[in-house]
């Protein structure tokens, strides 16, 4: 690895001249500015921008913080926000919380002792927290991703919750479904109760109420859904349509249906939100809502960046994407007076 003696001899200049081209602190000639900048480029001499950031105090990465790795979804969005932080030019550090609030913190630790310029955050803990400040005491913007937390304090780029579960559910209705079951995330955070009162709200303005036992939790866990979505489905009074409030619940409640020997949508119509690599693959094709992942990755990153660089000292911004409805074939439309009779 070349040192700043063999910039400066390649260059034929003193060290302390080297420096300060590195550290822009004192007036160099545009003739040796070049033949020292030529040198580092030469020698691929690293510790040019580093010393840019430790004089400007910003270290050039920004945390991303995701729930669950193994699923899918955060795959995207972890391919989505690389690509992002780099054109803005910063390097992406990943840390998965696994869904768990202890996790969370720990990992929000550790983040201070990296000094991290930002942090891109999915939320798993919906407790009120403080501003976030490194271990020099800077403060570390923060923009929550795909959840709110914290009360609105921090900036967020989310998807409309309740539109993404209102759209699938006012779909099914449609078809003349009126047993519609649903198994939905955790309800502590804004994406499993916003697609749930979705589903609530769009039943209600038809005077209908989904049964208890057709509300169950999957914890946006491909296991879980799989075990609550064969009890629901092995019911005598099974649903006729049942909404997966994810898309990795989806795959877990699918499962389930062929394991109990059923078909989609001749016995049960499935449908979900949210998209995971490969689910276009599935047959049949999945009716789901989907989530422009790459262009909230992006918003997401500019909020980060204009808190970074101080372009703007405004109150908390709030986005809200629109979900997309698509239609595929695992719903079907219920013919027979029975199927349709609330019970």
């Amino acid at each position: 690895m070349a040192t700043i003696r063999d910039v400066a001899k390649a260059a034929g200049v003193s060290t302390a001249t080297v420096s300060a081209v590195v550290n822009e602190t004192t007036f160099v000639s545009p003739e040796l500015r070049a033949r020292v900048t030529a040198a580092i480029a030469r020698l691929d001499y690293a510790p040019l921008s580093a010393a840019r950031n430790l004089r400007r105090g910003r270290t050039q990465l920004i945390a991303l913080v995701v729930s669950d790795l193994a699923n899918p979804f955060f795959s995207r969005v972890v391919y989505a926000a690389e690509a992002a932080a780099g054109a803005w030019g910063y390097a992406l550090v990943v840390f998965n919380s696994d869904e768990k609030p202890e996790n969370e913190r720990r990992i929000l630790t550790r983040i201070r002792t990296l000094s991290c310029d930002g942090i891109l955050l999915v939320p798993v803990d919906a407790r009120p927290r403080g501003e976030f400040r490194d271990e020099e005491g800077r403060t570390i913007p923060l923009v929550h991703f795909g959840r709110n937390a914290d009360g609105g304090r921090s900036d967020s780029v989310t998807i409309d919750n309740v539109a993404a579960g209102r759209q699938v559910t006012d779909y099914l209705l449609d078809l003349g479904h009126r047993r519609i079951g649903t198994i939905t995330g955790p309800l502590h955070l804004t994406t499993g109760r916003g697609r749930l009162d979705g589903l609530r709200d769009a039943m209600a303005a038809r005077g209908l109420v989904p049964k208890t036992e057709h509300v169950r939790s999957g914890e946006f866990r491909e296991d879980v859904a799989y075990s609550v979505a064969r009890e629901m489905i092995d019911s005598p009074d099974r649903p006729t349509a049942l909404y997966a409030a994810s898309g990795i619940m989806a795959l877990g409640v699918m499962r389930a249906l062929a394991d109990l020997g059923l078909r989609c949508p001749d016995d049960i119509s499935i449908a979900s939100t949210d998209t995971i690599p490969g689910i276009g693959a599935l047959r049949p094709r999945l009716t789901r809502t989907e989530h422009p992942v790459t262009e909230m990755v992006n918003e997401a990153l500019r909020l980060l960046n204009d808190r970074i660089t101080q372009t703007r000292r405004d109150g908390p911004r709030h986005v809200v994407f629109q979900p997309s409805l698509i239609l595929g074939d695992s719903c079907r439309p219920l013919r027979e007076l029975a199927d349709i009779t609330p019970r």
